[in-house]
């Protein structure tokens, strides 16, 4: 197969959909991987809870910095154009990882890191779904979904393993890192994803750069998704952030396997759950996540007050499904509804929202545990994370057909998609009915005529007749041309959606 040619079969373009998400995996391994390896820079470089904060507040920075450019040069420019260079800055932040000495050099990789990611997170999920036939959407949405998830969770333990069995423990572990993002360099070279068709029109370069937002008719959902994804993703940043102190101090082990193999199991339950909830509607998804992510902080709340590591490690498993059942749901939301052009400005949109709360909770936290005390730190933000997702779950509960119209296919359920749309469909039913029932009275009246005998002289009509026979007569006129008006209508709709999808399907995949 050619790699400026589409696939020409589903089969092939199914192959591709499954390995065009180890390219996520193997940048989003990079976004946990320094994550057990804060406690060595700690013992040798020196630094604060703050400062530790402050160096995954700079991923976050590269992350949205990323995101509020990303999708939208995606869907314009293609996948690719932005893919390969994230896959650059990725190799040049494993680099800098591994020789790092100083608190500036681990916060200048930190944030090329964050801005790999936030290329993968837009570009390289939306990926995915170009590689998805009609009819695997929402599977598209799983394996993106879980490829994020499944490479936030092998690279902590992959670096937790490392460091502790292997000598010059930074420096080994990020050279695989660097062997795993330049296999995915070969696999995104050659994605069968042609460059987009619909170049921007001069004068519009400034337009790339804005907040990231999905189309107006998909805005809601997008609302809905973020109100109880950022908690959940929040929650796991703490985790991320203060995960390894809090194992250390507090709970008194030092062990990189087991800061590790913690951020580990959050993140497999994360991806696990959502191969096990692939047949749960979304409104179920949203509303479990909110939940597990509200049980997660009331025994990570016991865990710090009782220096229970088995209770953290729960916690953590807790986070992870939380945060796994409100990604699936949002993302299937946004990948069923939102057109391919816009769908990783979408993406790019509800990860941004995401991780603008899992920066700011998790550095507050850290600069309380400062100024007071990691106990009252931990209670302080696990009492805020609830308040927030259970904030979120109430409006999911009030939305209505916003979330629950959406089926276990990714679709929206029935033929006639919304509140206006059903009225259309009544209306014309009830036109053509009203039409059928004056040609019936017609039909009947010419067939009563022509069974009387011939030179039949007919009886008066009845006062009022010629008046009513008139109203009959305009009234099946209006109505007819009503009905060829809602006819034509209807079909114009029918034929633009029909090509829409027909785009849809046939159009190359960016890249």
């Amino acid at each position: 197969m050619s790699a400026s040619a589409p696939p020409a079969s589903s089969a092939p373009r199914r192959g591709w959909m499954w390995l065009a998400a180890w390219p996520v995996v193997a940048v989003l391994a990079l976004s946990n991987e320094p994550a057990p390896l804060y406690v060595l820079w700690q013992d040798r470089i020196g630094f604060s809870a703050a400062a530790l904060t402050a160096v995954y507040a700079a991923y976050i920075a590269g992350l949205l910095g990323t995101l509020t450019v990303a999708g939208t040069l995606s869907d314009r420019y293609g996948r690719k154009p932005v893919l390969l260079p994230g896959l650059v800055l990725g190799l040049l932040a494993s680099a800098l990882f591994a020789t790092a000495h100083s608190v500036p050099l681990l916060l200048v990789a930190r944030l090329l890191s964050g801005i790999a990611v936030g290329a993968f997170l837009s570009a390289g999920m939306a990926a995915v779904s170009d590689l998805a036939d009609r009819t695997q959407k929402r599977t598209a949405g799983l394996i993106a979904s879980s490829s994020m998830v499944g490479g936030a969770a092998v690279g902590p333990l992959l670096a937790g393993l490392l460091s502790e069995l292997v000598p010059g423990p930074s420096v080994t572990v990020f050279l695989v890192q660097i062997g795993l993002l330049l296999a995915a360099f070969a696999v995104v070279v050659r994605m069968p994803l042609p460059p987009r068709a619909d170049r921007a029109a001069p004068g519009t370069a400034r337009r790339l750069v804005r907040i990231p937002s999905a189309p107006r008719a998909n805005r809601g959902q997008l609302l809905l998704g973020l109100g109880v994804f950022a908690p959940a993703i929040a929650a796991t940043g703490f985790v991320l952030s203060l995960g390894p102190t809090l194992l250390a101090d507090l709970l008194h082990t030092r062990s990189r396997i087991l800061s590790g193999a913690t951020i580990f199991v959050l993140f497999a339950a994360a991806t696990g759950i959502q191969f096990a909830a692939r047949r749960l509607r979304v409104r179920t998804d949203l509303l479990t996540g909110a939940g597990l992510t509200t049980a997660s902080m009331a025994v990570l709340v016991l865990a710090v007050r009782t220096t229970s590591v088995p209770a953290l490690v729960a916690s953590a498993v807790l986070a992870g499904l939380g945060q796994g059942l409100t990604q699936l749901g949002a993302l299937t939301m946004l990948s069923s509804d939102v057109p391919a052009a816009r769908l990783a400005e979408a993406n790019a949109a509800l990860t941004a929202g995401g991780y603008l709360l899992a920066g700011a909770l998790p550095v507050a936290a850290g600069a309380l545990s400062d100024a007071t005390s990691l106990d009252t730190a931990a209670a302080v933000f696990g009492a805020t994370v609830a308040a927030l997702v259970l904030t979120g779950a109430t409006a999911v509960l009030r939305s209505g057909a916003t979330v629950a119209g959406t089926s276990r296919s990714g679709r929206p359920a029935g033929g006639v998609r919304g509140t206006r749309g059903a009225q259309d469909a009544r209306g014309t039913r009830g036109t053509q009915d009203g039409v059928a029932g004056v040609r019936g009275t017609r039909d009947r009246l010419v067939r009563a005529r022509r069974r009387r005998p011939a030179g039949t002289v007919h009886p008066a009509a009845p006062a009022g007749t010629a008046t009513a026979v008139t109203a009959t007569a305009a009234a099946t006129t209006a109505t007819t041309a009503t009905t060829a008006t809602v006819t034509a209508t209807t079909a114009g709709g029918a034929a633009g959606a029909s090509a829409t999808a027909t785009a849809g399907a046939t159009r190359p995949g960016s890249a």
